[in-house]
């Protein structure tokens, strides 16, 4: 059982958040990676349980959400309080574990990298993940924002309406933007590690900002060796910073647990949650969650994950049962969503995954 140190708070968690990067931490794709064993997870919700000394603010029993740098994934975990905030009262312990990383990602990147303002035009990728919906919800906070997402087909249904142009994410999203915005567009928001570099930086208007912030084409089976990881490298495409020059065009990095854990920006962080949470209590943005899962289903959930089946975030509900699965199913759910037939000798071992709106 963890104890508070000085200057952190004991939660007592009620559900946590899964991301790519928790994918990464798996499968080895990140510099210097913990030595297993290790709990993954860097956001939860909870109930403070426990204050260690000199801890001021909080009071045993409050509700709150978290940042935590890695053991999320647990029922009892520390944290420093610089990395705690009080959940609003109409707020529920899922969507609080899905708030943190996702929102605070994403007003980042608009407003304090890409300084998003009126009239601007946002692409993001991925827009049907947890980024992604939170990048439209704080684009639609400022008048006249036109939002560019690209997402899997059978996801467009579910997010038309948070995204002004949706395109299909294997579709040639350039020409369709350009179509309607001859000049392209002011901010493009990059999850896949660089692989569309040279296709973002085409679209950006003069002054535009092109900001990587993910790397979920990293994440393409269950372990990845070192030659494929170096392939993967070497496919990102290179930028000629000659060219940044002579086009005014900004190509940034971001990455929220950098800050929070390497580079001490716990205080900015603070700041940037007591805006989201003041857009919260206006009803001007909500968390998406997409399914919930026990912690003994985290295989399942980290699956769907890892096949872009989510729309929003996947939360890992510690008070949840796991959901009995059915074995020998005659059909299996494509990543287009849709049914197709098991070849004859190929449903041994079968399981549907739980999935819980």
């Amino acid at each position: 059982m963890p104890e508070a140190r000085d200057g952190e708070l004991q939660l007592r968690v009620k559900a946590c958040g899964l991301n790519f990067i928790d994918l990464m931490v798996r499968q080895g794709n990140i510099d210097n990676p913990p030595k297993t064993p290790l709990v993954p997870g860097f956001e939860c919700s909870g109930i403070v349980e426990a204050l260690g000394d000199g801890v001021k603010g909080f009071e045993i029993g409050d509700r709150v959400m978290a940042f935590v740098n890695y053991n999320a994934w647990a029922e009892v975990v520390c944290t420093p309080v610089e990395f705690v905030y009080k959940i609003p009262d109409d707020m529920s312990f899922s969507e609080a574990a899905a708030f943190p990383v996702n929102f605070v990602t994403a007003y980042m990147m608009l407003f304090e990298v890409a300084n998003l303002r009126e009239g601007m035009s946002v692409l993001v990728h991925s827009a049907g993940g947890g980024v992604g919906q939170a990048v439209a919800q704080l684009c639609s906070t400022i008048p006249s924002v036109t939002v560019f997402g690209t997402a899997s087909s059978f996801k467009h249904e579910a997010i038309k309406d948070s995204v002004t142009h949706l395109f299909d994410r294997n579709a040639d999203y350039v020409q369709e933007v350009k179509r309607i915005s001859s000049e392209g567009v002011d901010i493009v928001l990059d999850c896949l590690c660089g692989e569309n570099t040279g296709k973002g930086l085409s679209l950006l208007k003069p002054l535009g900002t092109y900001i990587l912030y993910g790397s979920s084409n990293m994440v393409t089976g269950e372990t990845k060796s070192f030659f494929s990881f170096a392939k993967s490298w070497w496919q990102v495409e290179k930028v000629n910073p000659i060219k940044l020059y002579e086009e005014n065009k900004v190509i940034a990095g971001f990455s929220l647990l950098n800050l929070l854990f390497k580079q001490n920006r716990g205080g900015l962080i603070k700041g940037i949650m007591d805006k989201l949470i003041m857009l919260y209590n206006e009803k001007k943005i909500k968390p998406v969650v997409d399914s919930l899962w026990a912690l003994e289903e985290v295989k399942e959930a980290m699956q769907r994950i890892h096949d872009r089946g989510n729309i929003g975030k996947l939360i890992l509900d510690v008070e949840k049962a796991p959901t009995p699965l059915m074995a020998n199913d005659s059909t299996e759910t494509s990543e287009a969503g849709e049914e197709e037939e098991d070849h004859e000798g190929d449903n041994e071992n079968k399981e549907r995954m739980p999935f819980i709106q």
